[in-house]
């Protein structure tokens, strides 16, 4: 048990690896919100200490199962994003298979033997529990934000955060190695980020809090009338200032290992960048923006390597478009083309040899559904981000059923 404290409430928590976890009376969904990967992050674990005793007090019947687990505990104790190592950059495929074997220099104080802790609670849940399985990352940033959600872009994870009336960012697993949420889009499930607001904002709990009875109501977990179901609903609204539309990461600024950084004051998340405009200082250089879009978690901390992401809005036709390509496995086609063929039997990743099959772009096989790493000059990787879904485990849910998230997320 660790104690964790909210400079926005001035006020402390204990808790546990499991904050909490309740059982319904009727069979249901099961969701899994994780908070405080990061330790300088509280606000998540305090909106879901918050949420479970209100549902606990009030005796607010819930369907199938409630799990709030902690992320870096000593992390969390001393208030700082992580130790040695980024918990929420450990989850590589090569890291994970590493997590089943138990070490002699066992030290539950590392960061691993966290992430450790974390990924056998994971697996237990999924394995004593019934499905659909949900997961909820919650996080918080440097700078001033609106809330917003973190998306990799499987139609099953897009679909289901449609009901939210907040922006959806896509794309940022490309440009990040080891996210948790990548290694749970790998197993299948819906799985997606929640950023509530700044660190130390007291708005932030609030947004969570809001965040997370949403979350119950949309998966079916609660009904609307166990809660003030629009007072949340419009709490997150209110509390954006940009189009409720769909964003698409184009560009993130990684900072190197003895990098002096600083980015400039005053940008906010989402603020309009201008191409030419000068974003931070590298090694007292000045770094300009490539071109015109929104500025994305700026860093305004010591700890961290992601400098900053720039995003675009992503035109709704496009997303259309992508589902009709995806749903047809235009994919299957391509490959017929020189420069393009699978990696492996399995037939969910694909080697694309730029020097012939040059015509191909990021973008297009954004459309497919794929997400890409660049191997080399001349060649990329892409892996489908469709191929793992569970799609089955989701076919009878009320959101999965709905047809008018799409426009109507972009007409309100």
């Amino acid at each position: 048990m660790v104690k964790v404290y909210s400079k926005a409430l001035d006020q402390s928590i204990e808790i546990e690896r499991i904050i909490g976890h309740i059982k319904g009376s009727q069979p249901g969904p099961t969701l899994i919100f994780i908070a405080g990967i990061h330790g300088n992050e509280p606000a998540g674990i305090f909106a879901l200490h918050k949420v479970l005793n209100v549902i606990k007090n009030k005796k607010i019947n819930i369907k199938g199962n409630i799990y709030a687990i902690s992320g870096n505990l000593p992390a969390l104790a001393r208030g700082e994003r992580y130790q040695k190592e980024d918990l929420n950059r450990l989850w590589n495929i090569d890291r994970v298979k590493d997590l089943s074997e138990q070490h002699n220099d066992f030290d539950p104080n590392t960061d691993i033997e966290q992430q450790r802790d974390i990924y056998h609670i994971i697996k237990k849940i999924l394995n004593i529990e019934n499905g659909p399985f949900y997961f909820m990352d919650l996080h918080t940033t440097s700078s001033q934000t609106i809330p917003f959600l973190t998306v990799n872009d499987s139609l099953l994870n897009r679909k289901y955060t449609m009901q939210y009336p907040i922006p959806m960012i896509l794309g940022i697993e490309e440009y990040l190695d080891g996210p948790l949420l990548s290694y749970i889009n790998e197993l299948g499930y819906v799985s997606f980020g929640f950023e509530g607001g700044q660190h130390d904002d007291p708005a932030a709990i609030q947004n969570h809090i809001s965040f997370i009875y949403l979350t119950m109501v949309f998966a079916n977990s609660i009904t609307k009338i166990d809660i003030s179901y629009n007072y949340h609903y419009n709490l997150l609204l209110k509390g954006s200032e940009v189009p409720m539309g769909i964003y698409e990461i184009y560009w993130r600024y990684q900072i190197k290992e003895d990098e002096v950084f600083k980015m400039k004051p005053g940008f906010v998340n989402f603020q309009h960048i201008q191409k030419g405009e000068q974003l931070a200082h590298s090694n007292g250089k000045i770094i300009t923006a490539s071109k015109n879009g929104r500025i994305f978690m700026p860093l305004y901390q010591n700890q961290g390597n992601d400098g900053f992401f720039a995003i675009h809005s992503v035109h709704p036709i496009f997303l259309k478009l992508s589902t009709i390509l995806r749903k047809a496995h235009f994919d299957n086609i391509i490959t017929i083309l020189p420069g393009v063929h699978w990696t492996s039997n399995k037939k969910n990743e694909l080697t694309v040899d730029l020097k012939i099959a040059r015509f191909f772009t990021k973008q297009f096989f954004h459309l497919l559904g794929y997400r890409s790493k660049q191997v080399d000059k001349t060649h990329l990787s892409l892996k489908n981000r469709e191929s793992a879904s569970k799609n089955t485990e989701y076919r009878y849910t009320s959101w999965s059923k709905s047809r008018n998230l799409l426009s109507k997320t972009f007409n309100q």
